[in-house]
């Protein structure tokens, strides 16, 4: 196990304004700059903690002593069955610059692997119900080497619809189904390769969601559980997490794993662009030529070529921390280094939170963020970026800068457009929306197949995104969206919208009252709060 030593002083990463300064946010695949009013609390990310200079050696180091059990090489019987799983390129964000940490660590167990004469060797990547990775993202992430060596035979996309080649594993004592791949459940050793952006990620959600079907997704991607995982990145206050942890126990019980998670700093973007590296009070004149350049041409360029420019922005993401071993062991240790790098000491709930939205996220890698992902990111994933308590009060006002539009990928995400076309203009209710139309979302033939032989989410995957913003939802009193491209996503998904900031905190004081109290909250790189 190896983890960075470093420890940083925050205090510098929460900020009073005087109402002079200019602040800048990113907004979709732009950028936008105004002023806040004075008084208003800015809470920018901590800086990158130092990366691990000798990759390879904390590899090795974390393979031969791991937590919990023998090292990797000691598990290793002549003739055995091993299978390594890994994250898909939904993790992590933006992407990593190659070679990805999923190369590293994989060439590295595959050394071994060969060193003991075992051959019988599959790598699933642990999609869930996300989009198949294409044979290009499967290489990026994996190396021309690995590539060649196993696609597609041995090297392939987890299909939660191959009948065949999933396998009931029981129930929980709660009465949830654990239904996995039937090759990782027959493997004599299974081998997790896991990176963890967040305290979301890992833990036994990875086996959960990564190699599970609908059947058991479905048992904790469900409102009623969303509704109570207060929040996705307190995995103690996660109903979410606490069902992963019930399944984890059942899988463990029956397979064999070797768990190996890495977490990785805040070095998220590339260091030409310079002004999303720091906080817009510590500019110098290039950091603001920069952002003006970036921003003209944002301003200028069609959406379609914005799009291509932010898909093809790689991080120089530093490894912090890598430990291997036994699932609970390894991954207390990843939420210690998660924290160490991300978490920020906060002091009380404001009225208005302001936020610039990133075309970043999970489910639009190489692709288009649709209006159900913008609900997602942001009453979903940044509204839960926090722990103790939310950054908004309960009743306040969330202000988010994204250029809100109607456009969606029609090969990634054909039961998306389904979804808001047909479902949100009819109820935008998730508890309604669930118990009438998910079931049929999720059987459709047609998303099946889609799903299963094309580059679709699953049918259902809208469906989970709008459950993922429920308690966000419920929780706020209103919600705004700043100069939308079009007004109409956020009149059928029940939003408001302003044309400025100005005139959004004018409309939140209906709400809130004459006299609010603001936060910013600057991502990414992504910081969680801890709000006391």
């Amino acid at each position: 196990m190896v983890s960075t030593t470093t420890n940083m002083d925050k205090s510098k990463c929460v900020r009073i304004l005087d109402g002079s300064e200019k602040m800048v946010f990113q907004s979709g695949e732009g950028f936008e700059v105004d002023s806040l009013p004075a008084g208003t609390r800015v809470i920018y990310p901590p800086p990158p903690l130092p990366g691990i200079g000798d990759i390879d050696g904390a590899i090795e180091q974390a393979l031969d002593n791991p937590l919990g059990c023998e090292p990797l090489s000691a598990l290793f019987q002549p003739g055995m069955k091993v299978t390594i799983v890994f994250d898909d390129l939904s993790l992590p964000l933006p992407q990593m610059q190659t070679p990805d940490l999923r190369q590293r660590i994989i060439t590295k167990v595959l050394e071994k692997l060969a060193a003991a004469s075992i051959t019988d060797i599959h790598l699933i990547a642990a999609l869930g119900l996300h989009r198949r990775m294409t044979p290009a993202e499967l290489k990026r992430v994996l190396g021309k080497q690995i590539f060649n060596a196993f696609y597609p035979n041995q090297l392939y996309n987890y299909d939660a619809e191959d009948q065949d080649n999933n396998v009931y594993l029981g129930q929980t004592e709660k009465g949830e189904d654990v239904e996995i791949n039937r090759r990782v459940a027959e493997s004599n050793l299974v081998i997790y390769v896991n990176i963890n952006l967040v305290s979301m990620d890992g833990g036994n959600k990875s086996f959960a969601t990564g190699v599970s079907t609908y059947r058991t997704i479905r048992c904790h991607h469900n409102h009623h559980t969303l509704m109570h995982s207060r929040s996705y990145m307190d995995p103690s206050k996660s109903a979410l997490h606490s069902s992963c942890d019930r399944m984890g126990k059942i899988i463990e019980n029956q397979v064999k794993i070797f768990k190996i998670e890495t977490t990785v700093n805040n070095d998220c973007s590339p260091h030409w662009l310079t002004f999303l590296r720091k906080p817009a009070w510590e500019f110098n004149q290039f950091d603001w030529l920069n952002f003006y350049a970036n921003k003209l041409s944002t301003d200028l360029l069609p959406p379609s070529i914005k799009r291509e420019v932010f898909n093809r922005i790689f991080a120089p993401y530093g490894l912090t921390g890598i430990h291997a071993g036994r699932t609970d062991l390894v991954h207390e240790k990843t939420l210690e280094n998660v924290f160490k790098q991300q978490l920020i000491p906060v002091q009380g709930q404001a009225d208005i939170l302001i936020a610039g939205l990133p075309f970043l996220g999970p489910y639009n890698v190489n692709s288009i963020m649709n209006p159900i992902l913008v609900v997602c990111n942001s009453l979903g994933y940044l509204f839960n970026f926090y722990r103790g308590q939310p950054l908004v009060r309960k009743g306040g006002v969330c202000i988010f800068l994204y250029p809100l539009h109607e456009d969606f990928h029609p090969i990634h995400h054909p039961s998306y457009i389904e979804f808001y076309q047909r479902v949100l203009t009819d109820t935008t209710d998730p508890k309604i929306i669930e118990q009438k139309y998910e079931a049929e979302f999720a059987h459709n033939p047609k998303y099946i197949d889609l799903y299963r032989n094309s580059y679709a989410y699953h049918g259902v995957h809208p469906f989970y995104m709008w459950y993922w913003a429920s308690y966000g939802r419920s929780y706020v009193g209103k919600v705004i969206f700043v100069k939308p491209r079009s007004k109409r996503p956020a009149e059928i998904m029940g939003f408001d919208t302003a044309e400025s900031i100005a005139e959004a905190l004018e409309m939140a004081k209906d709400v809130v009252g004459a006299n609010p109290s603001i936060t910013n909250y600057h991502a990414p790189p992504f910081s969680i709060c801890d709000v006391t």
